[in-house]
C-alpha cells in the first residue's frame, strides 16, 4: 500500500491576528515555510530567555479541559491547538512553523476555516521528500465514562463519529477521504457550549474571549441562540470531527486506518493516541 504523495508546506509566510478564547488577549500568528521532516512546530516569539520550541505532537500535550493544550520541557506552552491543526491537516501541510506572540491560538471564527483560508493564500509547495503515513495494523481501542475511540487497519484516513447531547439528541457523521472535503463538509463548523455552562467557565477564568462571533451557544433544549442560526444542520457533530481530526494529527503524521468515535473529546484523544503509540506491534510508519 504506497501512496507516494510527497511532504507539502507553505509557499510564502503569512499572518494573521485575533482574539483567543480562554484569555481574551489578541494574539498574532505567523505561519512560515518549514524544511522536509520538521513536522509541524509552534515557536513561543514572545518568550526570549527559554526554549520557546514546541513540537506538536501527542507526547506533549498536558492538558485537555476545554481545548488541547501542548508545553516543552521548559515549560512553554501553547493552547487551543486543535482548530490550527485541522485547518493544517485538511491542507495536506506536513511541515510548517508557526510562530505566535501568546500562549494561545486565536479563535477567529471558532471554525477551522480561517486557518484554512490562510493556508491557501500562502500557497502549498510540494517538497522533495515522500510523506511518511502512520499505518495501523491492529485495532487499539480507549474507552472510558460510556465513551470510546478505536482505530482499525484501512487502506485510506476514514472516521465514523458520534455524538449524543442533551436537547439536541445524536448525531452521526462519516467522513471518508474520496467522498468527504475537509474544506466544504467539515472546516466552517463553529465550537459551541450550552448557556447554562458559560458561568462555570468564567468562574475557571476561561472563555473570557468567547462571543456569539466565535462560538454557537445553546440554550437548555439544544436550540441555537445565534441570530444567524447554524451553518451546517449538523454543525455540533461536524465541529466534533474538526477537533477530533486537529488532536489526532498529534500523532506527527498523517494516519492510515479507520476511526470509531463514539462521544470523543480532547482528553480521550489524547488517551488514544498515547494507548496506539504504546504499542509498537499496532503501527508503523510507511
Amino acid at each position: 500500500m504506497t501512496h507516494n504523495l510527497s511532504q507539502k508546506t507553505i509557499s510564502s509566510k503569512i499572518s494573521c491576528n485575533g482574539v483567543s478564547l480562554h484569555s481574551n488577549q489578541e494574539v498574532n500568528i505567523v505561519l512560515n515555510p518549514a524544511k522536509d521532516n520538521s513536522g509541524i512546530v509552534f515557536r513561543r516569539v514572545d518568550i526570549k530567555d527559554k526554549n520557546n520550541e514546541i513540537t506538536a505532537n501527542y507526547a506533549n500535550v498536558s492538558a485537555t479541559n476545554l481545548g488541547t493544550v501542548i508545553k516543552n520541557e521548559s515549560g512553554v506552552e501553547v493552547s487551543t491547538v486543535e482548530h490550527l491543526m485541522a485547518a493544517i491537516w485538511g491542507c495536506g501541510i506536513d511541515n510548517l512553523i508557526i510562530e505566535i506572540d501568546g500562549g494561545e491560538v486565536p479563535i477567529m471564527d471558532g471554525s477551522s476555516e480561517p486557518f484554512v483560508f490562510l493556508i491557501e493564500c500562502a500557497g502549498i509547495k510540494i517538497q522533495k521528500d515522500d510523506r511518511r503515513e502512520i499505518e495501523i495494523l491492529k485495532k487499539v481501542r480507549y474507552e472510558e465514562d460510556g465513551k470510546f475511540i478505536e482505530v482499525l487497519p484501512a487502506k485510506e484516513f476514514s472516521l465514523d463519529l458520534e455524538v449524543d447531547f442533551p436537547g439536541v439528541g445524536q448525531q452521526k457523521f462519516s467522513y471518508k477521504a474520496i467522498s468527504s472535503s475537509f474544506k466544504t463538509d467539515i472546516c466552517r463548523a463553529r465550537t459551541f457550549c450550552f448557556k447554562s455552562e458559560i458561568d462555570y467557565m468564567h468562574k475557571l477564568g476561561l472563555a473570557q474571549g468567547g462571543s456569539l462571533k466565535n462560538a454557537i451557544v445553546l440554550d437548555e433544549y439544544g436550540k441555537t441562540i445565534n441570530k444567524e442560526g447554524l451553518r451546517y444542520k449538523d454543525e455540533l457533530v461536524k465541529h466534533k470531527v474538526l477537533d477530533f481530526i486537529g488532536d489526532i494529527y498529534l500523532s506527527g503524521h498523517f494516519i492510515v486506518g479507520h476511526f470509531n468515535a463514539f462521544k470523543p473529546g480532547h482528553t480521550i484523544n489524547n488517551k488514544l493516541l498515547r494507548k496506539l503509540f504504546a504499542d509498537k506491534s499496532a503501527w508503523r510508519i510507511v
